[in-house]
């Protein structure tokens, strides 16, 4: 079976190559793409094959990109200091046609911290409900494990505690 391109799937796609249908094996991307890819064909004498396969894109829209007929222009974006590539790498790249780049470290996928829950209207006089019943029931669990299960403050559950909630009639 003949192949007509030997470009990899992008990343986070995977699967076979849209082109000739086979399973290609696929390494992770760089943080921005396009930006990089950018930036490799403005400052390497890189293959448009070598940036596409990089960059997980494909070598029609890296092709696009070095003749200015990519419909958006995209700011470059150095990959060599932002840890991804060495310039060790885009020499031999550029040696080696065929030298298929490797990305030095892969991307921190950046993950977003629990902040406060959205607690609904109707359901806020529920949590100091909550709060006594724990405090009832289960005396011995601590404020910080109530706070988190609950998802209050540990102001709310002293001053429940202290029975001086200013809704404490009603609870």
């Amino acid at each position: 079976m003949s192949y007509i391109c030997n470009i990899v799937a992008a990343p986070g796609r995977g699967g076979p190559c849209c082109f000739c249908r086979r399973n290609t094996v696929t390494q992770p991307a760089p943080l921005m793409p396009h930006a990089t890819a950018s930036w490799l064909v403005d400052s390497t004498s890189l293959t448009f094959e070598q940036i596409a396969e990089f960059c997980g894109l494909h070598i029609l829209e890296v092709q696009a990109m070095a003749d200015d007929l990519a419909s958006i222009k995209y700011t470059g974006r150095d990959p060599v200091r932002a840890g991804e590539l060495t310039m060790a790498e885009i020499e031999r790249g550029q040696a080696d046609s065929s030298y298929s780049l490797k990305m030095q470290k892969a991307p921190v996928n950046v993950s977003r911290t629990k902040g406060p829950r959205y607690t609904p209207v109707s359901k806020r006089q529920d949590k100091p409900d909550g709060i006594a019943w724990i405090l009832r029931s289960h005396p011995e669990i601590s404020d910080a494990q109530i706070g988190k299960l609950i998802g209050t403050t540990r102001n709310t559950i002293a001053a429940i505690r202290d029975r001086t909630h200013w809704n404490i009639q009603n609870i």
